[in-house]
């Protein structure tokens, strides 16, 4: 990745207690992402891609277009922000992936989503 394409990406996860049922080994979270063309070129979000792994081990995989319905269109310095889920069957998971954006200048390239935690409060220390 350039410096002209240059897309930072940071989340905040939190637990959905309200929604969760651990008896059931159901866990949801939510997370929010906002991502932010720090590049010198315009640039648009094209497909996500996500591993999400719970502490058993078990894997999701997600791909699709863009991210919430949207393909957001970012110049130098713009940011988007947006708020999405994910339901584990254990109280402790991560995620992580990445988004394939294309310049307008026609490069596609990936902007990296590190790994972050999704736990539920008091799990970890």
């Amino acid at each position: 990745m350039t410096e002209k394409n240059k897309i930072l990406v940071a989340a905040t996860p939190y637990f959905i207690a309200e929604q969760s049922v651990p008896e059931q080994d159901r866990y949801v979270f939510a997370y929010t992402i906002t991502i932010v063309n720090e590049g010198t070129v315009p640039a648009q979000l094209l497909e996500r891609h996500w591993l999400i792994t719970d502490s058993n081990g078990k894997i999701q995989e997600v791909r699709g277009e863009g991210v919430i319905g949207e393909q957001p269109y970012l110049k130098p310095g713009e940011s988007f922000r947006y708020t999405s889920g994910a339901i584990l069957e254990t109280p402790v998971g991560t995620m992580q992936g990445q988004y394939t954006m294309r310049s307008d200048e026609g490069d596609d390239f990936a902007a990296s989503i590190p790994q972050f935690t999704l736990s539920i409060p008091r799990t970890l220390h």
